[in-house]
């Protein structure tokens, strides 16, 4: 019987044993490491020298001590922390990390990083044609689009001078004497983790907190950290509000209640109203049938105009309720809107947080009536005596009565 062998299938065998050798040394838990590849990393502990890590390999990985620490030489790191951090090497059984490329690093490390992906140090020096000129380790210079910076539309270039960034090479060229960079490749990373760990947690009705991104005549978009949703014009307030740069200006932080989740549409909306004490607990106090008070004409129907009373809750004047009981067509023919006015509350109705209000020293058409049915009375009687207030009185509520008949 001839054994005959397969050389391609001996190849993948070579292969597949390399992989699982190379599993092996680092741990079925979490495969295979390739340099520039990024972990969250637990602190395990901290010495002199290094940071150790537990990264899920069979060995600890390690960071140089010097990459946690401040301008003023404080350790920003402690035990139990969790990190980022980006696979290095394998050296001797013991797997670097890295931070980001530190300011020590050469051409060398620069070109390294920019082949796994490794982000560096960058300082913006100063605004160019196109961008701005970053400098790197080693005194080297870089170049940054616009789009690149991670700056929002409209923001001021010069907030970006003499800030130090993480940045990514993104190309490396005449041996590193053309070199570009991006900050936002770091930036749209980070937000991508954030958005995986806010999928797995985030529900409607949670509180966050947000920043003001924009503001459009519809509302305001707000950034939560890992995605950016819609805070309508109707959710701001409790109160009718005309534009959202009334109330809101980008960089505002808010709390917010979260109101709808679409991941596959990419579509979050936000309430900063419900956020905010209900206006109509303090409505059903102050505002009780027959009390008078004053308010704003905030604005006008067909049918009558809308009074604010208290921030957020309206009360309606009633078109019947105008014109000193004369009949009008419009509102807008008595009152106007922004117009102070007087008000008597005749009507709560808590459940369909409704209002019925009435103007205090006008007559309505119901009075005009009352008034009608006195003067013809009074009329009829022109030819003798006009009798006594009583009898004018009686009078007229008998004309009513015959009226309803």
């Amino acid at each position: 019987m001839t054994d005959d062998k397969n050389p391609a299938t001996e190849a993948e065998n070579e292969e597949d044993f390399a992989s699982m050798l190379e599993q092996s040394l680092s741990g079925n838990k979490g495969g295979k490491l390739d340099p520039g590849q990024k972990i969250e990393a637990k602190v395990t502990a901290v010495t002199k020298d290094w940071v150790f890590l537990d990264v899920g390999q069979k060995g600890e990985g390690v960071i140089d001590r010097k990459e946690f620490l401040d301008a003023e030489g404080n350790l920003t790191i402690a035990e139990g922390e969790t990190v980022p951090a980006y696979f290095v090497s394998r050296e001797g059984g013991e797997l670097r990390f890295t931070t980001r490329v530190g300011a020590a690093a050469g051409r060398a490390e620069l070109e390294e990083a920019w082949r796994s992906g490794i982000p560096v140090e960058g300082r913006i020096e100063k605004e160019i044609k196109g961008g701005f000129e970053v400098r790197l380790a080693g005194n080297t210079r870089a170049f940054c689009p616009y789009s690149q910076s991670g700056q929002r539309r409209g923001d001021d270039p010069n907030q970006m001078i003499g800030q130090a960034l993480p940045v990514r090479i993104t190309q490396y060229t005449e041996q590193g004497r053309n070199i570009v960079v991006s900050h936002r490749a770091i930036l749209d990373e980070e937000r991508a983790q954030q958005r995986e760990r806010l999928q797995e947690t985030l529900k409607e009705g949670d509180t966050v907190r947000g920043t003001v991104a924009s503001l459009q005549k519809f509302g305001a978009f707000i950034d939560i950290g890992g995605i950016e949703g819609l805070l309508p014009i109707s959710e701001i307030a409790w109160g009718r509000i005309e534009d959202p740069a009334d109330v809101l200006s980008v960089g505002q932080e808010l709390e917010l209640v979260v109101k709808s989740l679409d991941w596959e549409q990419n579509r979050f909306s936000f309430s900063r109203k419900d956020t905010l004490a209900d206006p109509w607990e303090a409505a059903v106090q102050d505002l009780r049938e027959g009390s008078v008070v004053s308010g704003t004409v905030s604005r006008l129907a067909p049918f009558g105009a809308f009074v604010t009373l208290l921030e957020g809750v309206d009360g309606l004047l009633h078109i019947s309720k105008l014109g000193a009981g004369k009949r009008i067509n419009h509102p807008r023919e008595v009152v106007n809107e922004g117009q102070q006015v007087t008000v008597k509350v005749e009507k709560v109705e808590r459940d369909s947080r409704r209002i019925s209000l009435a103007m205090v020293g006008e007559k309505t058409e119901e009075d005009a009536a009352s008034q009608e049915d006195i003067s013809r009375y009074a009329k009829k009687d022109a030819g003798g005596s006009m009798g006594t207030l009583g009898d004018l009185l009686r009078g007229s509520l008998d004309a009513k009565k015959k009226k309803k008949k």
